[in-house]
């Protein structure tokens, strides 16, 4: 395996106009993020049929990459949600057409399988991991490390090529292809601060004035991690956020009593973005028609989202997909609640599990076991 190390911005420029020719291109990053908001990228590693390249980003200018991400050429990348973040954040864009790796392989039964575990099962061979948690920002970079990152691209567009015959195979491509859209449309917009609090899985339970706080509260957690470039763990802990929204604070005597809440975030600008959020939280806008769930409602539920999970389960093992893929549980909660944008109601989850859903639910099918232990969807009649 031989590759080029780019230093120089003519060099690299030359390099954009041989690829913007080409159909497909590997491409995986390196960052570091454990202190920063904002991934940090160290390094950018790009493999098409005619060669491998590592660019140096501490070198280069990485913003006229932008004319190749929103070019026809398809990216091909693996696990790629924060690798779209670096390059938003370098170039101010995301790839155009993506498809990745990780993604497709649930679609043969894989879930979430490493690089490394992919290129196992695809191709015989595993790749070193001795680099993994190198200093990728640390200057300069050794051969081993080089090698490391280069091994990662070297082998994409084989296991691509591999991938897609046997998806196209089952009938599936359009599945993963479909599933590629809607994951890069997702990262791109996945730090709208107003979102936020939808990480934070014990305020998705909350409700009424405790979830407008916790929306609130977020929300400015998030911009002000960005505006400093910190972890937003680091601004305030998930625990405070939650507990903040559960006693909404009026005053800093009041957020001082609050779990979660210490020293640091008693000072200053930090104190007084609380607690103004805190107050900004009755002027929120409602949530789409859907989302605010009564909690009643949800309990009502439990039975048939039990049932149809199991269901759920079972067809994604017989089909041989990740079951995450066919649908979490809260897809299939939204599938239940007849939301109007549940994904298990759209494209080919309908087809596959959202159609025959509503027939369970409708009462014009039922669910019984076949006398091996399995769960088969019968017709009902009258």
């Amino acid at each position: 395996m031989t590759w080029d190390l780019l230093t120089e911005q003519a060099a690299f420029l030359a390099l954009l106009d041989t690829l913007r020719g080409e159909k497909r291109i590997a491409v995986d990053t390196e960052f570091h993020r454990e202190r920063t908001y904002f991934p940090k990228v160290a390094l950018v590693q790009i493999a098409w049929p005619g060669g491998l390249v590592l660019l140096d980003p501490l070198e280069l200018d990485l913003a006229p990459m932008a004319s190749l991400l929103e070019s026809e050429t398809l990216w091909v990348m693996h696990a790629a949600g924060q690798d779209i973040e670096v390059f938003q954040r370098a170039c101010g864009t995301a790839p155009r057409r993506l498809f990745d790796t990780q993604l497709a392989a649930g679609f043969k039964g894989m879930s979430s399988p490493s690089l490394s575990a992919l290129h196992q099962h695809e191709l015989g061979f595993t790749l070193s991991k001795g680099d993994r948690l190198t200093d990728w920002l640390a200057r300069p970079l050794t051969e081993s490390q080089l090698a490391y990152a280069a091994s990662d691209v070297a082998h994409l567009l084989e296991i691509h090529d591999r991938l897609t015959t046997e998806l196209d195979n089952r009938g599936r491509l359009a599945w993963a292809a479909a599933e590629c859209e809607e994951m890069l449309e997702r990262e791109v917009t996945r730090r709208i601060p107003e979102d936020a609090w939808r990480r934070i899985k014990e305020a998705r339970s909350l409700s009424g004035r405790t979830r407008l706080v916790a929306r609130s509260v977020a929300a400015w957690r998030e911009r002000r991690a960005a505006e400093i470039d910190i972890p937003v763990r680091h601004v305030l802990p998930d625990l405070a956020v939650v507990a903040i929204a559960q006693k909404a604070p009026a005053n800093r005597d009041a957020l001082k009593k609050v779990r979660g809440v210490d020293g640091r975030h008693l000072k200053g600008e930090t104190a007084e973005g609380i607690l103004e959020a805190v107050a900004a939280a009755a002027d929120l806008p409602a949530l789409p028609p859907g989302e605010d769930h009564n909690h009643s409602r949800q309990r009502d539920l439990r039975a048939a989202v039990t049932l149809v999970s199991a269901w759920v389960a079972q067809l994604a093992r017989d089909l041989e997909m990740d079951p995450t893929l066919v649908g979490t549980r809260s897809d299939i909660e939204a599938l239940v609640r007849s939301d109007q944008d549940s994904r298990m109601a759209l494209g080919w989850r309908h087809d596959l599990v959202g159609e025959p859903v509503e027939e369970l639910l409708s009462g014009r099918a039922a669910l019984a076991f076949d006398g091996e232990g399995e769960l088969v969807l019968i017709p009902r009649n009258g």
